[in-house]
């Protein structure tokens, strides 16, 4: 066959040409393997910074702020006063009605004393008033009752033996008969219920170890509609109380005021003033008695309430009452009020009246 002429193989690029397509080839081979003198050099991969996505810190939430209140009535207040509680003995006998100063009471004690008639023990701490009275002698329930107050117990005087028992629980003795300041005696009623003293004088005799704030001895719900009573019990208008044949204090709701009002035998029970006795919380603690073995200057046998134990309860407030079981290990321990499933029961903010109604001789009931 003959050879193809030039023209006919095409005509051969010029040696620039070639190497310029020579450069081409090489460029490309350096974008795909590198170009480089060692074939065998790894090809570096990419670093691709990847910024993880943020994560909220979880943190409980912190308890909400309590608000502040008073230790012996859960009224809330904007400052709470660092004094110790006054507890001072009140006659209620009808030659001492009216009686001044109950009204301002944080929380009143009714006890059965000798001869069937009662008597008060008031406790002073968010309020106190310019004079209290007529003041009497301590009976041999008050130490076990105030003792978790860890503050003062006043009275007029008393035997040596329910004197001691005062100190003995941790309390401090302000009695008129040793001489204590503060008390005096009033020209409009006969003796022995003309004894009154001014509450700011006894405060200013509390020693060291009787200065500081109580604890509380009850467990307050922080409004009336989430006490125990008024938020699942029975509708209560009126609590009838018999502690003996001579005693027959009650209670009635009036809703106007929020409160359940006093009344002595069927009469509005009212202070000096005029106001009427009345408390948020009615609390009747059925309580055993017994004979101490003493008498009083008239020859009449002294009870004692025994409040270290338990029995049966009755707790009311707005306008309602549930069952209930108190109980109190010692006497520095304060009452404890109990429900049927074993919860607490709380109370309304407010004044509350204990009635300790002896097993024997006194009843309660309600309508």
């Amino acid at each position: 066959m003959p050879t193809p002429s030039r023209a006919q193989r095409g005509a051969r690029p010029p040696r620039a040409a070639r190497n310029v397509v020579a450069a081409g080839l090489c460029a490309a081979a350096l974008v795909l393997a590198g170009c480089s003198d060692d074939p065998e050099q790894p090809v570096p991969t990419p670093t691709i910074e990847v910024t993880p996505a943020a994560t909220a810190n979880k943190v409980a939430p912190p308890e909400p702020a309590l608000p502040l209140t008073w230790p012996l009535t859960g009224v809330e207040a904007t400052d709470v006063a660092t004094r110790p509680a006054v507890a001072v003995k009140i006659e209620n006998s009808k030659d001492a009605r009216p009686q001044t100063g109950l009204e301002q009471a944080d929380v009143v004690w009714e006890e059965m004393v000798e001869g069937g008639i009662t008597r008060y023990i008031a406790v002073y701490h968010s309020q106190v008033p310019e004079e209290v009275g007529p003041i009497r002698s301590v009976r041999p329930m008050d130490s076990n009752i105030i003792a978790p107050l860890g503050g003062l117990l006043v009275f007029s005087g008393g035997q040596p033996i329910f004197v001691s028992s005062v100190s003995e629980v941790g309390l401090q003795v302000v009695s008129h008969d040793a001489g204590a300041s503060g008390f005096y005696r009033t020209s409009s009623r006969v003796a022995p219920h003309n004894v009154f003293g001014t509450p700011s004088t006894f405060l200013a005799q509390a020693d060291a170890e009787h200065s500081a704030a109580p604890a509380p001895e009850f467990v307050f719900a922080r409004d009336e509609a989430q006490a125990s009573a008024a938020a699942s019990g029975a509708p209560t208008n009126a609590i009838s109380i018999t502690m003996s044949a001579y005693s027959h204090p009650s209670w009635t709701w009036d809703a106007a005021s929020g409160t359940f009002q006093r009344a002595e035998a069927g009469t509005a029970a009212v202070s000096s003033t005029g106001a009427r006795f009345s408390a948020k919380n009615v609390v009747v603690m059925n309580v055993a008695m017994y004979d101490t073995g003493t008498v009083d200057p008239a020859g009449s046998p002294v009870p004692e309430s025994e409040v270290i134990g338990s029995g049966t309860a009755l707790v009311a407030s707005g306008g309602r009452s549930v069952e209930a079981t108190w109980s109190k290990t010692d006497a520095s321990s304060p009452f404890v009020l109990t429900a049927a499933d074993g919860s607490p029961v709380t109370l309304a903010p407010g004044q509350t009246w204990v009635e300790l109604v002896p097993n024997t001789t006194g009843s309660f009931s309600t309508s």
